[in-house]
């Protein structure tokens, strides 16, 4: 199965060191959700942009987020939705936390109708772990875990990430044998099983 990966990228984008930049220009086919506005985001315009994104796909996608992109991407309608074959979605934000995010508030808590994986860390400045842990019960997520991780960025030491990778592998079946993975060197990763 052919399947797209689409790069969402949280409040104030990711930047070159940012291991989704990395990831954008190592997996080919790879594509990334550009918003107008990073620094003050409002929910209607960030939607838009990444259902636009998705719907331009040539194939089903899988969403590959971070922080207000994970948040961002629960909001998506149902056309775009369907487009999805999975998500990963780290260190998903807290838009109560922070007034110019509250827009994206409150956080959608149905059932993802995709399979999907959220990462947490025990110690993100931007979303406790137990809010992240109810996110991924409520979106019937896989629940990853990580410890002392920070908000699993450049300022948390994670540059390419190569557990992130392992985990997008794992995410949905096809993946695994599917070349934007294989060519991404990700080769001498062991895929992770699915609980």
């Amino acid at each position: 199965m052919s399947l797209q990966v689409v790069i969402v990228p949280g409040w104030r984008d990711s930047g070159p060191g940012h291991w989704q930049s990395l990831w954008c220009d190592g997996i080919p086919g790879a594509t990334r959700v550009v918003q107008d506005d990073w620094i003050t985001p409002t929910r209607a315009a960030w939607v838009a942009a990444l259902e636009r994104t998705v719907l331009a796909a040539p194939q089903r996608v899988v969403i590959v987020a971070h922080s207000l992109g994970c948040i961002a991407t629960t909001h998506m309608g149902a056309e775009a939705t369907a487009r999805i074959a999975g998500a990963l979605l780290v260190a998903p934000a807290d838009p109560e936390r922070r007034a110019v995010l509250s827009d994206f508030a409150p956080v959608p808590y149905e059932k993802l109708p995709y399979p999907s994986v959220v990462v947490a860390s025990t110690n993100d400045p931007f979303c406790p772990v137990r809010l992240a842990g109810a996110y991924a019960r409520a979106w019937g997520s896989e629940f990853v875990r990580m410890q002392n991780a920070g908000h699993i960025n450049v300022d948390s030491g994670h540059g390419d990430w190569p557990l992130g990778l392992a985990l997008l592998q794992s995410l949905y079946p096809s993946l695994r044998d599917a070349p934007i993975l294989t060519a991404a060197r990700t080769d001498s990763l062991e895929p992770l099983a699915s609980s």
